[in-house]
C-alpha cells in the first residue's frame, strides 16, 4: 500500500475494523516515513456466474426483487425482505467462496425463505428447486411441514 502523501510502498496497519454492513474492511495506517496516517477500505467482491456464463457482482437487491415476486400477495414487509436479503448475502459471503453460481444463489435463499413464510418459500422453491410434477410439490410440503413441526393433513 503507498502512502498517499509522500508515495513510499510501505505501511504500517494501526486498527482494522469492519464496516457496519460487513462487505469492507477499513484499516487505519500509518507511513514509517512521513509519520502521516490515512485510512483505506478492503471490499470483498462476490461474483455471481449466470447460466449463459457472464460474470457479474453479487446484488442484494435482485435478491430482494426476485424474493418479493414470491411474497406477492403475502403478509411481508419491505423491510422484512431487506433483512432476508441482508442474511443471504452474509450467508454466501461466509461460505468462502468468491464465485457462485445462479442457482447455488437461489438455493441459499431457500431457508431463510422457509423461516420467513412457507407460502412465498413453495413458490420459490417451484423455481430454483426445478419442480416438474405434484409429486415434487408433495415432497417438499411434507419436508416443510417436518420442519415446522406440523401434523400431516
Amino acid at each position: 500500500m503507498y502512502c498517499p502523501f509522500c508515495r513510499v510502498s510501505d505501511s504500517r496497519v494501526i486498527d482494522s475494523r469492519s464496516t457496519d454492513d460487513g462487505t469492507a474492511i477499513r484499516r487505519r495506517r500509518q507511513c514509517p516515513q512521513c509519520q502521516r496516517r490515512f485510512t483505506t477500505v478492503e471490499t470483498y467482491s462476490l461474483l455471481v456466474v449466470k447460466r449463459s456464463g457472464v460474470t457479474e457482482p453479487f446484488s442484494r437487491t435482485k435478491i430482494v426483487s426476485s424474493v418479493r415476486k414470491a411474497c406477492q400477495g403475502r403478509p411481508i414487509t419491505e423491510d422484512m425482505l431487506d433483512r432476508l436479503g441482508q442474511q443471504v448475502e452474509e450467508n454466501l459471503r461466509t461460505s468462502g467462496s468468491a464465485q457462485l453460481s445462479t442457482h447455488e444463489v437461489g438455493l441459499a435463499v431457500l431457508e431463510p425463505l422457509s423461516e420467513l413464510d412457507p407460502v412465498a418459500y413453495m413458490r420459490f422453491a417451484s423455481v430454483y428447486r426445478a419442480f416438474e410434477s405434484l409429486t415434487d410439490f408433495e415432497d417438499a410440503i411434507a419436508e416443510l411441514r417436518s420442519e415446522c413441526g406440523e401434523a400431516a393433513g
